[in-house]
């Protein structure tokens, strides 16, 4: 129900959003880092406003969906299949890197071998909705570099989900079982598979007869991500995922071009001008913790080891496949977001815990409240520099006279070409 109270959390979230996403454009910022800003105003870290409700939820939730389909109604699928190889790099070296020295980070501070594995899984996360946002913002989503972060996304999305899995499986039995792991596997290649076989032999013939009456195109496009969203759901993955999938089939390409950009013009209206401001916004209302020395160097170190972990681990991964310094240094910050995943990862995490301390399974929490904070501020930190950092590297690499495919993109979005 729409009700007055949230009428006037929507006002505030879009106003203060505008407003911070103009000042921040003016400074020659991303505008999702006003928006993030937005969110720390009026939530519970500083004026407490507003506050997270099961409506603001959904709707930021919604922003995420829309955006994710935008995101790949503008990416050739044929491209990020060329670069699946230094994609696969980038993921396992993003995954890796900030696992290990997460478990040895938590161990040196004293925590569990549970612990220390389940904070290592928090660092390895990638917010696939975060870097898609800020790559189009750049304007750079098209490039070679664009489709590596947005592959490597996908694959860190899946590692992480089976690594998960499987830690949670142990945490709750106390044993590896291989027969579960052989499902999660098999769930996903099967999803994949269905993708490519609805995507490239069934939807193209849909699409070449689409007419755009009442606005019948855009119903159609919505359709095909809830449908693809869902599968996703099934084999255990982000519904983000199933969203930009579906945004690939309905592409330029297979379809006519005036029915194309309306509902392209629609996906970029209904997520950049409505609900993606308010998921930005949202992801400040979860920073609410006590401050202590213990938690401030607890929190500082884990901060940095992400973003040490997560930017080095994607940049070594995709100069083994002869990527330049420029690029790889972009791949790695364009990496490094985490934002809403690694809170849902998080909270999984602890509901577990409750639950089997309850039945007196285990004796110590999967994680302590100050490495759940810990976790919550690292995921606002690095999606705050995330798009400072990928668009300082960006200048960087551009304005060292560096020939980078990016670069002219990059000098079109600064003309406020779209």
């Amino acid at each position: 129900m729409l009700s007055s109270e949230i009428i006037i959390h929507l006002l505030l979230i879009l106003s203060a959003a505008w407003a911070f996403g103009g000042i921040a454009a003016r400074l020659g910022l991303p505008v999702m880092l006003g928006e993030l800003v937005a969110g720390l105003v009026l939530g519970p870290p500083l004026l407490g406003i507003v506050h997270f409700t099961p409506t603001l939820e959904f709707l930021a939730e919604l922003g995420v969906f829309f955006a994710m389909f935008y995101a790949g109604m503008e990416m050739n699928p044929r491209e990020l299949l060329e670069h699946i190889k230094p994609s696969l790099a980038a993921a396992a070296g993003g995954f890796l890197l900030p696992f290990v020295l997460g478990f040895l980070t938590i161990r040196f501070f004293g925590g569990t071998i549970y612990q220390a594995l389940f904070v290592g899984m928090g660092l390895s996360v990638t917010a696939i909705a975060v870097g898609a946002v800020i790559l189009q913002e750049l304007q750079i989503h098209k490039t070679r570099v664009g489709h590596v972060i947005m592959g490597a996304a996908i694959a860190d999305d899946i590692l992480s989900l089976i690594t998960l899995s499987v830690l949670l499986a142990l945490a709750e039995s106390g044993s590896f079982a291989v027969g579960s792991f052989l499902v999660i596997v098999g769930k996903v290649a099967l999803f994949f598979a269905f993708t490519i076989l609805i995507g490239h032999f069934i939807l193209p013939k849909l699409t070449n007869k689409l007419e755009d009456y009442g606005g019948k195109g855009f119903t159609f496009a919505m359709i095909s991500a809830l449908f693809m969203a869902f599968m996703a759901e099934i084999a255990g993955l982000h519904l983000v995922i199933g969203a930009f999938l579906a945004g690939q089939f309905v592409r330029k390409e297979v379809m006519d071009d005036e029915i194309y950009l309306r509902i392209k013009d629609r996906f970029f209206g209904l997520s950049y001008g409505f609900l993606t401001p308010i998921f930005f916004a949202s992801l400040g209302f979860h920073l609410h913790f006590e401050w202590s020395l213990d938690f401030v160097l607890l929190a500082t170190v884990i901060t940095l080891v992400a973003i040490i972990g997560k930017v080095v681990g994607s940049s070594v991964g995709v100069r083994l496949f002869g990527m330049g310094s420029g690029e790889s240094l972009v791949i790695g910050f364009g990496m490094n977001g985490r934002g809403a995943v690694e809170l849902v990862v998080a909270t999984v995490v602890v509901k577990l815990s409750d639950e089997l301390l309850a039945k007196g399974t285990i004796t110590e929490p999967l994680l302590t409240p100050n490495q759940f904070s810990a976790l919550v501020l690292m995921a606002f930190i690095t999606t705050l520099l995330t798009p400072i950092l990928l668009k300082w590297s960006v200048v960087r690499s551009c304005s060292a006279g560096e020939k980078e495919s990016f670069c002219l993109l990059w000098q079109d979005s600064k003309s406020g070409k779209r």
